[in-house]
């Protein structure tokens, strides 16, 4: 999923050079959501490996 996140900004980031404002905000913002969520997986992927490696 982090791949994703990077690709929309590669695409957001040269969409911005050649000046496609409304493709580029649209691509950043997938990408910060796709971020966002693969942050929220992890962290919950290492709680819920920490509970059980204690239980």
């Amino acid at each position: 999923m982090l791949h994703y996140a990077v690709v929309f900004f590669v695409i957001a980031l040269i969409a911005a050079v050649f000046g496609f404002g409304g493709i580029a905000a649209g691509a950043a913002e997938i990408a910060k959501i796709l971020f966002f969520v693969f942050v929220i997986l992890a962290v919950a992927s290492f709680v819920i490996n920490a509970l059980r490696g204690k239980g």
